[in-house]
């Protein structure tokens, strides 16, 4: 029996440990949305981030950024690909907000080839 409440645990330990992971890419600062909600809360940024878009960051997108925080950058940037959304240009945005983040460690299945 204790066999089989070990395998039902299973589950819950990855899923714990996936939510580690995430949290170390924050630098120690987890990010306290879901990824919708850190989604929901760059919309302002969607031109900005557009693919081959030469359109700044307004200051209402910069104020999102700002207020979303590095962490949460990270884990959209690292996260599942977004239709309309140039990686790149997102990962731009807190040099051209001037909100002075350290850089995003891209997952190495985001890294070119």
């Amino acid at each position: 029996m204790k066999k089989l409440n070990d395998l039902k645990a299973l589950p819950l330990l990855v899923f714990v440990l996936l939510l580690a992971g995430l949290a170390k890419q924050g630098e120690g600062h987890a990010c306290s949305s879901t990824f919708f909600s850190a989604l929901v809360q760059l919309i302002p940024c969607r031109a900005a981030v557009a693919p081959f878009s030469p359109i700044p960051p307004t200051e209402v997108c910069c104020n999102a950024v700002k207020t979303l925080g590095q962490a949460c950058l990270c884990v959209l940037v690292n996260g599942p690909p977004i239709a309309g959304v140039d990686r790149n240009m997102a990962l731009q945005l807190p040099e051209k907000c001037t909100a002075n983040f350290d850089p995003c460690n891209l997952s190495h299945s985001l890294l070119p080839i």
